[in-house]
């Protein structure tokens, strides 16, 4: 079985879970009760989160815990626009967001806040000179993501890092879900960023877990009301289990993180630098220096994504349609429209998205079936 679907969730790393069951079996003290073995829970609660903030290379007091993604994202940006509506209630993303982002954002247009969808060019990029022309007076957060989850492409951080600088009040979110451990750490712990948010089960942690970093002095209002657990910001009794296993599988995705990101962009370019010489295959994710090393986006012109990824699976190679989020919707590509791709083109986008432990073995055997598909593929045009 060859596994090339890990931008929608990895397998789960042994060492993870076997740390998951460790804590759950000796450590099912509260962490917020008086007594010694809520203590015992408490420490370890606040090692995790000590190691967690040395491996990204921040502040013990600016990582919070989330069950993952989506609420990171929901909460940077509908906790910003509560905290700062006073201020104004403009808020600044892009055309091609995560859905966890873009319906975040057209929640709060129903409740009166004004938001602007920055376009993409043909690479799915926003451009540093369009967000400054955004900015107004009363503009109160710019959300973008570090790396699109369907075509891989890592937007201008250090651009935006240049411009939001001039403009020190507006807090700016990164949802890097897809960036971890990619070989982009700098571009996206910058000195200018407020909030990142990440989700455990994209680094081989468990699911339901995941975690915001939130710079020292930010403010946020919490989305859950309750005991006060994460410094009276998340409320809700702390996933001990998950939130452990969650700093070991950091740890281990972040130990040699360059030569695996190597390794994940050679897989990369040699499935590319083959599918790329047919004459009916678009690829989206170009061999350019600004897309992520992991995520592979093309086309099979005439014939339906879901047909395609069907087609690899009788072959036991799991790839998948754009987003795990859409796919079963039969939702067209958001992002692939935003970059203003033909339909006809878009509905028949595929994506391959790799991890550490792919092989160039599994690279060759992908290319192998592929041949072999293409010309079944080719009555159906």
């Amino acid at each position: 079985m060859i596994y090339f679907d890990n931008s929608a969730t990895t397998k789960a790393a042994p060492e993870a879970v076997d740390t998951y069951a460790k804590v759950s079996a000796n450590y099912w003290g509260n962490p917020s009760s008086l007594h010694n073995f809520g203590e015992q829970a408490f420490n370890l609660l606040e090692q995790s989160r000590q190691q967690i903030a040395d491996l990204v290379g921040v502040k013990l007091s600016e990582i919070l815990f989330t069950s993952g993604g989506t609420e990171g994202d929901n909460w940077a940006i509908k906790g910003t626009a509560m905290a700062k509506r006073e201020f104004g209630k403009h808020l600044i993303t892009t055309a091609v967001e995560h859905p966890a982002v873009h319906n975040s954002m057209e929640q709060l247009k129903q409740l009166g806040y004004d938001v602007t969808y920055l376009p993409v060019d043909e690479n799915g990029r926003v451009s540093a000179d369009d967000l400054r022309a955004a900015i107004r007076p009363d503009t109160i957060l710019v959300s973008t993501m570090a790396v699109n989850n369907e075509i891989g492409a890592v937007q201008p951080l250090a651009e935006i890092a240049d411009v939001l600088r001039d403009f020190p009040k507006i807090h700016w979110h990164i949802d890097a879900v897809q960036g971890i451990g990619k070989g982009l750490h700098d571009l996206i712990f910058n000195d200018r960023v407020d909030f990142v948010t990440f989700s455990g089960h994209k680094f081989h942690a468990p699911r339901g877990i995941g975690f915001m970093y939130k710079r020292q002095g930010r403010k946020i209002a919490p989305l859950m009301a309750g005991g006060g657990q994460e410094r009276n910001l998340r409320s809700g009794t702390e996933n001990l289990p998950a939130i452990a296993a969650m700093a070991k599988a950091l740890r281990l995705l972040l130990a040699d993180e360059s030569a695996k990101v190597a390794q994940q962009r050679a897989i990369r370019l040699a499935i590319l630098h083959h599918i790329e010489t047919f004459d009916h295959v678009t690829v989206f994710s170009k061999d350019l220096p600004v897309f992520a090393p992991h995520i592979l986006c093309f086309a099979i012109e005439g014939v339906r994504g879901e047909t395609i990824v069907h087609a690899f699976e009788e072959h036991q190679i799991y790839i998948s349609t754009t987003s795990a989020c859409s796919s079963k919707k039969h939702v067209e590509s958001s992002t692939l429209q935003a970059m203003q791709i033909n339909p006809d083109v878009a509905t028949s986008a595929v994506r391959i998205s790799l991890d550490e432990h792919n092989t160039m073995a599994e690279a060759e055997e992908f290319n192998r079936v592929f041949d072999v598909l293409y010309q079944q593929f080719a009555k159906l045009r």
